[in-house]
């Protein structure tokens, strides 16, 4: 068995990403007020800040900030995972870990943010991702992710189209 270790930081801004068990089901966006209600039931049990993040059809990534004081991400992970998977009607879980059902990979990635290039290379792999994947030819087509409203806020990359974009190498994780 692997020995995982992961990076606990109070306050620390993690980019993650959790998959499910069929990676070629679309469940998470057939299903995504579901996942929305999870989200927003863990944000108000274990705050956290949504910095970036998009939900594809098989994957999600997705970047929080934890409190100063806090550097928890692997519970409210779980209770993501958890939660979503207790809304599914029962024909969509499968056998599996009583918490993740089947439904989810029992592993989940995470990088710790080291400083604000990191952070703004994992912001555009986060809004990018429809695009590498050939859901969308452009993140303003996606539903699912906080580009809109990063976009609002921000303004769009100026140097960031998808025809000159460089991804973020992550390697085999998602």
């Amino acid at each position: 068995m692997p020995d995982y270790r992961r990076l606990y930081a109070d306050g620390g801004t993690y980019f993650l990403t959790v998959c499910l068990n069929d990676r070629q089901s679309d469940l998470l966006v057939r299903e995504i007020a579901l996942l929305r209600s999870s989200w927003r039931d863990v944000a108000a049990s274990r705050p956290f800040e949504t910095i970036a993040a998009v939900v594809l059809p098989d994957h999600m990534h997705f970047l929080w900030r934890l409190p100063d004081d806090d550097h928890d991400f692997p519970t409210r992970m779980a209770q993501l995972k958890a939660g979503f998977t207790r809304r599914l009607p029962e024909c969509a879980k499968g056998r599996g870990r009583k918490r993740e059902r089947g439904v989810w990979q029992s592993r989940f990635w995470e990088h710790c943010i080291r400083d604000d290039d990191d952070l703004a290379r994992h912001i555009d792999y986060i809004h990018f991702n429809p695009v590498k994947h050939g859901l969308v030819d452009d993140p303003d087509d996606w539903a699912y992710s906080t580009w809109a409203k990063w976009t609002a806020e921000e303004g769009r990359p100026i140097n960031i189209a998808p025809e000159d974009w460089q991804p973020l190498h992550l390697g085999e994780r998602e």
